[in-house]
Parts: C-alpha cells; structure tokens; sequence
C-alpha cells in the first residue's frame, strides 16, 4: 500500500502537541543561535536552518514525534564546507555553500525512494561511536577560540596552531562569560531543566550580565540578525569545484540520514511508536533542499529536542511544525534581541553539546568489551577528527566488516569435515558410520554445516587438498542453507578436479537456494567435456538429498574393490 507523502496532521493529542512543540522551541532556540554562528554562516542561518528544516522534516518524514533541526555533527560538516568554499570564492562561496545543503538533500531523497533506510543503520557500533566521538572532539576544540574572546580560525588543525597565542591572551570578560555559561549549563539541577532548559536560562543570564555588567567591554557580540522572511537563493556550481560540492553533499547526506535514524529509534522507545526510515529520509531530504534554499544550514533529527517534545506531551507532527512556527514567530520579532548576545555565551553553549556528543559510556567500557573495537572506535575518531568524515566511515566499516568475516569465517571453518573413516566427532548415524568403516577409507565425506560464505572458500579447499587417496566423494551440503558464490566456485572446483581424477562424486543438497546454485553452475558439463575428450565412459555426478543414500551408492561403486 502506497504510503502518503504528507503526513495527516491531527489534533487529537493537540494540548500534549502544542506543549511539546513550544518546549522543544525554547530549547532549541539558543542552539540554532549557536550552530549558526558557529557555522560562519550567522545566526540567522542557524534560525532559518531551524524552522525550515523543523517544518518540512515534520510535514513529510516518517517519525511523528521527532523534531529536526541543525544539529553538532551537521554543523560541523557545514562549518567545513563554508570554510573551504568561502577562502576560493569570497563572493560566491556562502551561495555555494547552501547548494551543497541543496545536494545533500536530494541525496537523502535518493536514498529514500531507493529503501536504504533499512541499511544505513547497519554501520557497526565502533564506527558509529567513533564518528559520534569525533565530532564531540571537533565541536569542543572548535569552540575554544570564541570561549577565550577571539574570532574562530576554521578547522582544526588551523585552531590547534593558533589556541597556544589565544590562551596566552585571552578576553577575560569573554573567557568570564563563557565559564559562567559552563556553571550554568552543567549545574542547573535536572528538575529545573525540565522546566527551563539549561541552554536558554544559560543564554539569558549571561547575556543580561554582559550587558548590566560588561556593556562597555569589547566583547564580540552577534550583533543585528535580519528580522524579515528569508530571500530565496539559487542554486550556484563552480564546475571546479562540482567534485568537492559532490563529495560535500554525500557527507551531509550519509551524516544527517544517520543521525536523524538513530534519533528515530531514540524517539521509537520513548514513545512507543514505529518509524518509517525511508519515509523519514525522504522529509529529511525535502526539508534540507528547501533550507538550502533559504539560506539554511543543513539539518537532522535532533536527539535532545525530540526526547524533550515527547516529554512535554508531543505525539503527532503537529508538535514539530508548532516548533518552527514559535521559532519563526521569534524570527519576526525578537531580531533587536539577539544582537547583545556574546558569542562566548554561545560558545559555552556549544561546549556543552559537544562534551555530550562524546560517546563516554562506550569509551570508559570499549577496552573491556574488545580491544580490537576499541581499536577501530578511536582509529575513526582520529580520521573524523584530522581527515573527514566520509574517510572514517568507509575505513571503520571496511575494517570492522573484514574482521567481522573473519570471526565468521572461522565459525564456517570449523563445520567443514573430512570424513573417511569412523570418527566420534561426526553427526553420522551408526549405519552411516558402518559404511565408512567398510570402504576402508575409499569413500571421502566432506561435510559442511550452516551458511557458507566467501570467507569459508579457502578453507573448503584446502581441507580436500589434505586428502587425496580416495575413490568416492560424497559432498554433503545437506545441513547449509545458503551458500555464496566464491563459495560455490570452491565447490565447483572440487567436483571439476574429482571428475579430473576419474573419482564419482555424489552431493548431498536439498531443495533450495543452494540447490538451485549448484544448477546453475552446470556441473554436469565437467563429465560432458571428458567424454569429449578421452571417449571412454567418465565418471558420473549425483544430486541427492540423502546422505545414507549417497553413501550406499559409493560403498556399492567401491564394492568389487572391498571384496577383494
């Protein structure tokens, strides 16, 4: 059944939606403030990125209680891309840099209509709390320089080389602010966050104190954000620079398509509801490409936001798109406002989320649960942090996946048998095993069990190469239900060589997926091509479910041989 493309908007749980909407407003108020001027793209990027993703997001994803907006990870990407885009192109590079928002977000669409929800999820935990980790790190180093007073210097390694020269100057009425911002942010009791979010009451104080106190201080400060509606921006491509505005857009898109999923399982617990992963991709990605548009930054599902919505009674879309409509109601009239803000307010703000994202939990258990995860967990922070994201991600993953089939390997590995005599270690019956008995190790049982993938190829080899002394070969696949197709070439190649050495060869398979592997390998020609080529009559090849069988037939080949 087709799945609507906007959602039904109702107002059964209205009041919960109404509270939860306007609580998760107020909490993300400051924060789009501060991906905003974090991003270099000012505050009001921040604010528009806010309500034009948190409106769309709601009106066509598919978690009804989630709330999207900029988030951390999204900034940070964002940050770069400003960064990188506005150094070539002063004039345009800003204008660029939204277009790359644009990509992003029709990649999302992409993968939505293409159902990769399902599968973006599957990233092993290492890579995903390394990234995660990353990010916090980036975030956290970013912020120093505005929390000592001064103007931020781009990347990391750039903040790295000038920290030293900031912390030996620093603003003290900035470095003053920031640390009171950081009291109130880690202090306020949990209660009370409930009520007033530690963020906004953090904001506010700071900001009234700057002013009572420090107003005739040289103290950066936002200064005006337009109060109006948005101007639309076109698209705008540098052909030199398509390949890095590409590269960009699929940061932003893989990025944002994993943190708002995760967000979707978050609010899916706390809320007793069932999400729609590509539904959801889709309205992410609507709502990317319009904030692109208006000069948004990029967006995603917001952890803290949408759990504070559910909180405060939010259980339909509604309470999403009233959390834009209350930020865009302070868009209009609270621009005059804003202006007195410290950036090292926003700076401590900001410290705050990035410490949050750092995945302690993992990191304080990782070298218990698995020296090797931990390995890769830091080895993806390191990347995140120094090279990009996309690197990390595809590098944790490879090495994760590979050591992934290795340990599943082994597991495969150690269910393949060669059997030519009786043995207690075999699931044989004792007419089975009197059979093997009697062929006086003429007859070859090679066994396997459970799923046979690539990883299982070699060794499938090179246990049959252990054995050559045989007349007989009885394959049994009767216990694996699926096999690959480098591990059904390995089992090609041992029938071709049998056929090779003059040897029959019976294979034990039941109907299915293996079954109708091994038809369409087309064994039989391996026969076909010996009689061609020597005339005489060539062993046969037997497809046969029962294993009993197969060894009564061998034990009858043999038999002359026995007798003797």
């Amino acid at each position: 059944m087709a799945i609507p493309l906007i959602n039904t908007i109702g107002f059964r749980h209205w009041r919960g939606d109404v509270f939860g909407g306007v609580t998760a407003a107020i909490v993300a108020l400051p924060l789009a403030l501060a991906f905003g001027v974090a991003s270099g793209a000012g505050a009001i990027a921040g604010l528009y990125g806010a309500i034009f993703t948190g409106f769309f997001a709601a009106l066509f994803g598919g978690t009804p209680t989630q709330v999207s907006g900029p988030t951390g990870p999204m900034t940070v990407v964002i940050t770069t891309v400003i960064a990188a885009l506005v150094a070539r192109y002063p004039d345009t590079g800003l204008a660029m840099a939204f277009t790359v928002v644009m990509l992003g977000g029709v990649l999302q669409i992409l993968f939505g209509l293409m159902r990769l929800g399902q599968y973006i999820t599957l990233l092993p935990y290492t890579v995903i709390s390394g990234f995660m980790s990353g990010i916090g790190v980036i975030i956290v180093l970013l912020q120093l320089p505005p929390l000592l007073g001064h103007a931020a210097t781009g990347g990391v390694v750039d903040t790295l080389q000038d920290l030293p020269g900031f912390v030996r100057q620093p603003n003290w009425v900035a470095l003053g602010l920031g640390l009171l911002t950081l009291v109130i942010v880690f202090a306020i009791p949990r209660r009370l966050n409930r009520i007033l979010p530690a963020p906004l009451v953090a904001l506010v104080g700071a900001t009234v104190v700057s002013v009572v106190v420090f107003g005739q201080a040289d103290l950066p400060r936002i200064g005006d954000i337009p109060s109006g509606l948005p101007t639309l921006r076109l698209p705008t491509f540098s052909l030199r620079e398509l390949d890095d505005m590409l590269r960009y857009g699929i940061m932003l898109a893989v990025l944002g398509a994993i943190d708002s999923l995760l967000t979707s399982l978050v609010a899916d617990s706390i809320s007793q509801t069932q999400h729609d992963s590509d539904k959801e991709l889709i309205g992410q990605g609507i709502a990317n490409v319009i904030s692109g548009l208006f000069g948004g930054l990029p967006g995603a599902g917001a952890t803290m936001r949408t759990v504070v919505n559910v909180q405060a009674g939010g259980r339909t879309p509604l309470s999403g798109l009233i959390h834009a409509l209350v930020l865009l109601l302070v868009l209009l009239g609270a621009g005059p406002l804003t202006a007195q803000i410290p950036n090292a307010v926003l700076a401590g703000i900001l410290l705050k989320v990035g410490i949050d994202i750092l995945d302690w939990g993992f990191i304080k258990r990782a070298p218990k649960i698995s020296l090797k995860g931990t390995g890769i967990m830091y080895m993806v922070l390191f990347l995140t942090v120094f090279i990009d994201l996309i690197t990390a991600v595809l590098v944790g993953a490879f090495v994760a996946n590979m050591l992934t089939i290795k340990r599943l390997s082994d597991v495969q590995s150690s269910r393949i048998k060669t059997i030519t005599e009786d043995t207690e270690d075999s699931n044989l019956t004792a007419a089975e095993q009197a059979i093997l008995t009697r062929s006086e190790g003429d007859i070859l049982l090679f066994q396997l069990g459970g799923p046979m993938s690539f990883g299982a190829a070699k060794s499938i080899s090179r246990r049959l190469s252990f054995v050559r002394d045989y007349q007989a070969l009885v394959l049994d696949l009767g216990e694996v239900p699926t096999i690959g197709v480098t591990a059904a070439l390995a089992i090609e190649s041992i029938v071709q060589d049998s056929i090779r050495r003059d040897r029959t060869v019976w294979i034990v398979v039941k109907p299915g997926q293996v079954r109708s592997r091994l038809k369409t390998l087309d064994l039989q020609r391996f026969v076909q091509n010996r009689k061609r080529t020597e005339g005489s009559a060539p062993p046969a090849i037997h497809l046969i479910e029962n294993r009993h069988q197969a060894l009564t037939s061998a034990l009858a080949l043999i038999q002359p041989k026995v007798a003797v």
